[in-house]
């Protein structure tokens, strides 16, 4: 990087740091910024770099949370407000999607930045300004809550052509035939819901079944994501416009009680995106009764420890994040395909 800044390899310049790193904006100029210590002389020494890699990727969990903190106040006053959270959005969305908002699957950017901010914090006050900026422990909550920024806020001194961490988008697969502006699960969705996924798990998500083209029928829905085994998302909007669902884990498979592991999670994608993973409280995770009820296990699918029915026959569904009942409108469901298994 020292060769092209034209400082006879002493130091790197800003423009072709942020060029190697693929970083634009005012997140690559704060970046930028806080390897350089903030010394504000633009230059880039090696010496910079091995410090800010030991404490960026090597260091313990606050270190490396602290410094992702300090990253995203972009303005660098020493206040994480909206203003900063928005411009780190618009950075983010902008380097993994790079699509304009008419293309299929994608949303208008400013519905999808407030969307994404609905879910944060802001309790610190300033005696600067009668707006509250984001406290530390309000920005730890909200990459609890939205673990694909935490990733890719976190990987930002890896080169992006080595596959950084928190940039990959499942490729969504389903026949040419339907309309993708039919599909509840947008491109910024499924980056969200794979932010609680490993790499593997992030290549291809087959459509399996969409209650607007197969109907509301629970036997079609059932049959429909037992035919393959494997992880399943499934994804609901009730008719005031409530996006939410589950990530199972395990195949959907008849028992008379509770089963699955800890890798399944609830999330929340409309109006504020949200994921909920498992508490360990207990091991009530996920559960699939078909044609037989009792006490413990309603006739039905469902997610935690809390029986809440899913019929489509009866138009119930799982919803919001006070998991409450209301009438659904659409549901649908993808599945992680295998590579191996692919022709």
């Amino acid at each position: 990087m020292a060769a092209p800044s034209q400082s006879d390899g002493r130091y790197i310049s800003p423009s072709v740091f942020q060029a190697y790193f693929g970083l634009k904006g005012a997140l690559g100029e704060r970046l930028f910024d806080l390897v350089t210590q903030e010394r504000n002389d633009q230059k880039l020494a090696f010496e910079d770099l091995v410090v800010a890699k030991g404490t960026y990727e090597k260091g313990t969990n606050d270190e490396i949370e602290e410094f992702v903190y300090q990253l995203s106040d972009v303005t660098g006053d020493g206040a994480l407000g909206r203003s900063d959270i928005e411009s780190v959005l618009v950075t983010i969305f902008d380097d993994i999607f790079n699509v304009k908002s008419s293309e299929p699957g994608s949303s208008s950017q400013g519905d999808m930045v407030d969307i994404f901010l609905n879910s944060a914090t802001f309790s610190r006050g300033d005696e600067r300004c009668n707006d509250k900026s984001m406290s530390f422990e309000d920005f730890r909550k909200w990459c609890t809550l939205i673990p694909s920024l935490r990733k890719f806020l976190g990987s930002l001194l890896i080169p992006p052509d080595s596959g950084r961490p928190g940039s990959q988008v499942p490729k969504l697969l389903h026949l040419e035939s339907i309309d993708s502006s039919m599909l509840l699960l947008r491109k910024e969705y499924a980056w969200h819901i794979g932010g609680a996924l490993s790499q593997q798990e992030l290549e291809e998500w087959k459509l399996l079944y969409h209650s607007t083209l197969n109907g509301l029928s629970f036997n079609t829905f059932l049959g429909s994501i037992t035919n393959d085994n494997g992880p399943t998302v499934l994804i609901i909007k009730d008719n005031e416009g409530y996006i939410c669902g589950g990530y199972a884990s395990q195949p959907w498979e008849r028992h008379g009680d509770f089963y699955g592991d800890m890798k399944s999670f609830l999330f929340q994608l409309h109006p504020k995106v949200s994921i909920f993973k498992p508490t360990g409280a207990n091991n009530n995770l996920q559960w699939c009764a078909v044609s037989f009820s009792s006490e413990a296990i309603p006739n039905g699918i469902g997610f935690g420890g809390r029986i809440i029915t899913l019929a489509c026959s009866s138009q119930q569904a799982l919803i919001r994040d006070t998991l409450s009942l209301a009438q659904h409108s659409t549901a649908l469901a993808f599945q992680r395909t295998v590579k191996s298994a692919q022709k």
